[in-house]
């Protein structure tokens, strides 16, 4: 048997490790056409090459491919290898500091060793495509790298919070927090953290770029009970910022709604009432003529449940955009 031959086999065996968690030498061999003896010598050659092939025996058992002390070359099939590197030319723009440039390197290191042929296709991808996101903010990476820990350790994290008025602590709030960190939410421009809060005793929402002096305690808790962490934070971020919070019914279905009103901006809910013909949006925002400018934008007809105030904005708006029309129009003037 030829060297390329067993090079290709022993690729082809990689795959099949990264492709599934546990396979059994058997099962390995009919994929591979090749005896358990074989098998068994690749996953030697797999092992002198850094890869780390865990063998289990008893019922149940076989090879897995585990996380080692160095990470090993990376085996990518086309659409793979295509689909990584579309997201690492879109990570090179992304909100988490210093990702940009790490992103770029592996990017240079998978474009260097990609057939040209799909080096061809991800260009044509990139070169057809231009993103909409406005300018995100930068996160440090270790600050996520220690609430990610500590979410998953289930461990304690102390940090200074500047709030919304800019000072520590957030004009009032205490300087320092120590809360029991459940999960990060990510929207298009910002990172939030649902946790704890000790000291107030509720579940509450931290933008990350607020944070300063992030650490990890010793401490470990027993996980509570909670809510959605994507609908907290959703929660907090279309209503709580806001001097008022509008609810109105509208008649559209919600997904319609769904594609006018992006989820960091206003809360789409079933209408209880009339679930096929109507939803529910609630939208927070600091200027009442403002959101019924908004709502009345969407172009579905709508009815507002609250605040009251709400309907006299509209009213007014309403007389505004009769009163431009008052006007004769005129032509040819200079």
């Amino acid at each position: 048997m030829s060297a390329e031959t067993t090079t290709e086999r022993v690729l082809r065996l990689l795959a099949l490790l990264q492709r599934r968690p546990s396979w059994t030498a058997s099962e390995l061999a009919t994929e591979l056409a090749v005896t358990d003896r074989s098998v068994r010598r690749d996953i030697e050659r797999l092992r002198a090459l850094g890869y780390p092939v865990h063998a289990h025996s008893g019922v149940g058992g076989g090879y897995q491919l585990g996380a080692g002390t160095r990470l090993p070359p990376l085996l990518l099939d086309d659409d793979e290898a295509i689909a990584t590197a579309v997201s690492l030319r879109l990570a090179a723009g992304g909100t988490v500091a210093g990702a940009g440039e790490s992103a770029l390197r592996v990017l240079a290191k998978l474009d260097q060793v990609m057939p040209p042929r799909l080096r061809a296709e991800v260009r044509a991808v990139h070169g057809a495509t231009d993103t909409l996101l406005g300018p995100g903010i930068e996160i440090d990476a270790d600050v996520l790298l220690t609430l990610a820990r500590a979410c998953r350790d289930a461990v304690r994290v102390r940090f200074q919070y500047t709030g919304r008025g800019g000072g520590v602590g957030g004009g009032g709030d205490l300087p320092e927090r120590t809360v029991e960190p459940v999960r990060m939410v990510a929207t298009s421009r910002r990172w939030y953290l649902m946790a704890w809060d000790v000291d107030r005793a509720d579940w509450r929402t931290f933008r990350l770029d607020r944070m300063d002096q992030v650490t990890a305690t010793t401490w470990r808790f027993r996980p509570r009970e909670h809510p959605d962490p994507v609908a907290h934070v959703q929660r907090a971020v279309t209503e709580a910022p806001y001097r008022h919070r509008a609810r109105v019914r509208l008649r559209a279905q919600p997904d319609q709604v769904r594609a006018l009103v992006p989820p960091q901006v206003g809360r789409i809910e079933e209408d209880p009432g009339d679930a096929q013909e109507w939803c529910v949006l609630v939208v927070g925002g600091d200027d009442l003529t403002w959101l019924a400018a908004r709502i009345a934008g969407l172009g579905f007809d709508a009815e507002i449940l609250e605040p009251p105030e709400l309907r006299e904005a509209a009213r007014q708006l309403a007389h505004r955009l009769t009163s431009m029309t008052a006007f004769p129009e005129r032509t040819g003037h200079r």
